[in-house]
């Protein structure tokens, strides 16, 4: 597979404004020039909160396939400026066909759920050898229950809603036992009781919200990018507004991904209590230092490299959800029997 990892602009600073100059995109902060960028390696501008574009901006973004996204503040989606779809429209009649399918649907919802499930309990298992041993036992034990839930998924013909109902349990287990992944001596600072969002009601669901955010900008951009639409998924049904086959594909990478990194961050104090703030409705958001933070993190992890188990070759991280894309793409095809989903070893 080859393809080059193109870099994602993120604009967190308030009052900010993008145009064109030339080949080129400028931001823009109080009319002082911040940063110059070309615009052939951007594969992305995510724009956070009060950032203007110029028309001219996005209609070059348009033409050269870099898709714009509008996000409020603290990272809830609100539209995107894209370009017109690529790839072959037989490609797409067949997704939508799939997506029509009660029993084609659930067999591609079966797939992505599958690889969640098996990378959670990797993830688990792995934080069970290095943990203490009043952690360990209960990161085994939600080891074996994600376990289960993934033996279950092999039964014969399963519905979509079974399936859901498989990954909801296998994430509530997840969940329970997430303080626990944690430093001890960083629980105080970064408490944790169940996973909440809309708003988020403390710092690490505040942190996770905002890298699920990321990782679902790049697979919608990755699954666009192969010619399909990120729009129309499986497991996530259509819904005005929500881009369901992105958060398909995002569920296998949410524990490898997004939160290994949350707690990378937050167990080596790179992000700290001090890098949020709460609002007047009780919502717990990152601080425009913590959103820096979390983004440099974030673009540097997606440089490192993972042996991609199918494709047989090692890629960046953040060419990953690319590999999947493409492998989507040729099951639908017809040149895959299956959808093999990744798998974090």
């Amino acid at each position: 597979m080859t393809k080059r990892l193109l870099n994602t602009l993120y604009v967190t600073t308030q009052g900010a404004y993008l145009r064109k100059e030339g080949e080129t995109v400028v931001v823009e902060v109080e009319r002082e020039t911040r940063l110059r960028l070309p615009l052939l390696n951007l594969g992305g501008i995510v724009c956070f909160g009060n950032v203007l574009c110029s028309p001219f901006l996005l209609g070059a973004c348009a033409e050269a396939g870099v898709a714009v996204s509008f996000l409020t503040e603290n990272g809830r989606h609100l539209a995107d400026v894209v370009g017109a779809p690529s790839g072959n429209v037989l490609l797409r009649r067949t997704q939508y066909r799939r997506a029509d399918d009660p029993s084609a649907s659930a067999a591609l919802a079966r797939a992505f759920v599958a690889g969640k499930l098996a990378n959670t309990r990797h993830a688990l298992r792995r934080a069970a050898r290095e943990a203490s041993p009043d952690d360990a036992p209960a990161l085994d034990d939600a080891a074996d229950a994600v376990g289960h839930r993934l033996r279950a998924l092999a039964a014969p013909a399963l519905t979509t809603d079974a399936i859901r109902g498989l990954e909801g349990e296998a994430a509530s287990r997840y969940f329970e036992v997430f303080p626990r992944l944690i430093a001890p001596e960083r629980r105080g600072d970064f408490p944790f009781g169940d996973r909440n969002r809309r708003p988020p009601l403390d710092r690490v669901n505040a942190l996770l919200s905002y890298l699920y955010t990321l990782l679902r900008f790049d697979a919608a951009g990755a699954l666009a990018a192969h010619g399909l639409d990120p729009a129309v998924g499986f497991l996530h049904r259509d819904r005005p507004g929500r881009e369901g086959l992105a958060l398909d594909l995002m569920e296998e990478f949410r524990a490898p991904l997004a939160d290994r990194l949350a707690l990378t961050l937050i167990n080596r104090q790179q992000i700290r209590a001090t890098h949020f703030r709460t609002s007047e409705t009780g919502a717990v958001l990152l601080s425009d230092e913590g959103r820096k933070e979390v983004l440099t993190a974030w673009q540097k992890r997606k440089q490192d490299e993972l042996e991609h188990g199918f494709l047989e070759e090692k890629l960046p991280i953040g060419l990953l959800l690319h590999g999947q894309a493409l492998l989507l793409a040729r099951h639908l095809r017809g040149d895959l029997d299956a959808y093999p989903p990744f798998e974090w070893r």
